[in-house]
């Protein structure tokens, strides 16, 4: 039998998991993996890895995760590149995509499969009334074109490229910003800066699949970030920048790009830092990096999503130093 692990952000796949075993009974081989706040992608990295383990038959599984983009679908996807002969991920998971689910393991024999046929119910499952409501046809996405092709000196636009936002999170490309910060800043391409990334094909993969309808997205490395910001053919491009650490943004500030705001999502912990808040951990490098892009006038935006209410930068930075000198 196929098995099946609901994931999400939260509780939602406790909940929908307790629904479907109210609609079509109990079920075997049948995870919920949920990544709570305190928790990173490591934590459900593991969660996963020991939710397949639990199965009979760990050659077909079937994932059913909350959100395009999200944390559980991209840490999915990472175990995903080793079984993708077989295993199968379907995102937007709802009610009606579990029962069909649970209904196709009784005659379906491979995630595939399933993952094929559940898809097509998950969205007639939803409806409005009145019915007038109902769009006769998706909008489809408008996109910016990639301008590389055109010749060297062509200006587009004003030549230079619009910073609708650069962000430092560990995380990279996930939930939080393939919808919230996205949905707000409407970019047309989302930019991934790293060296690290940029030499890893699996990671810039995974980015490009995490991408939501009707962006683009790029890996480069920081040297080519700062080439494209020089380059008028990439002017009227409307650009969310991606940053790992601060030090990063700091380098190619140096190297002349013109960012004027730095957005502080997430940054993990790791051996050297300290913890600062729920969400941000950083070391001696990393205050001094924030510390520098200050000098320059550079401002900081520090909050997860847009709703979220700004922290005080020079607290942080303040506590980080403190607790940096505690645990010498």
């Amino acid at each position: 039998m196929v098995g099946i692990i609901l994931a999400s952000h939260g509780e939602f796949a406790n909940g929908i998991l307790q629904s479907g075993s109210m609609i079509f009974g109990e079920q075997e081989n049948v995870k919920a993996v949920t990544l709570m706040p305190s928790e990173g992608p490591d934590d459900l990295k593991a969660k996963l890895e020991a939710a397949v383990a639990s199965f009979d038959n760990q050659d077909e599984v079937l994932f059913l995760v909350d959100l395009w983009g999200g944390t559980p679908f991209n840490q999915t996807s990472s175990l995903f590149e080793e079984h993708k002969d077989k295993w199968a991920i379907v995102s937007g998971l709802n009610l009606p995509m579990l029962i069909e689910s649970y209904a196709s393991r009784l005659s379906m024999n491979t995630a595939q499969e399933i993952a094929a046929h559940v898809v097509t119910i998950a969205k007639e499952g939803v409806k409005v009334k009145p019915e007038a409501l109902e769009p006769a046809e998706a909008p489809k996405a408008v996109v910016d074109e990639p301008k590389a092709t055109l010749a060297k000196g062509t200006i587009v636009g004003d030549g230079k490229i619009k910073f609708v936002l650069a962000r430092v999170d560990s995380r990279l490309l996930h939930g939080q910003v393939a919808t919230a910060w996205t949905k707000s800043t409407l970019p047309s391409r989302i930019i991934v800066v790293s060296d690290a990334v940029a030499k890893d094909d699996l990671r810039k993969k995974l980015i490009e699949q995490a991408t939501p309808p009707g962006v683009k997205a790029n890996v480069i490395p920081i040297d080519k970030m700062i080439e494209i910001a020089k380059d008028p053919r990439f002017g009227g491009t409307k650009a969310l920048l991606l940053f790992e650490n601060p030090e990063d943004v700091l380098t190619v500030v140096n190297g002349g790009v013109d960012i004027k705001e730095v957005n502080v999502g997430s940054m993990a912990h790791s051996v050297g830092k300290v913890v600062v808040n729920k969400v941000l951990s950083m070391g001696k490098e990393d205050v001094e990096a924030f510390e520098k892009l200050k000098e320059k006038g550079i401002k900081f935006d520090v909050r997860k999503v847009p709703n979220d209410s700004k922290a005080n930068m020079e607290e942080i930075l303040k506590k980080a130093k403190t607790e940096l000198a505690n645990a010498k």
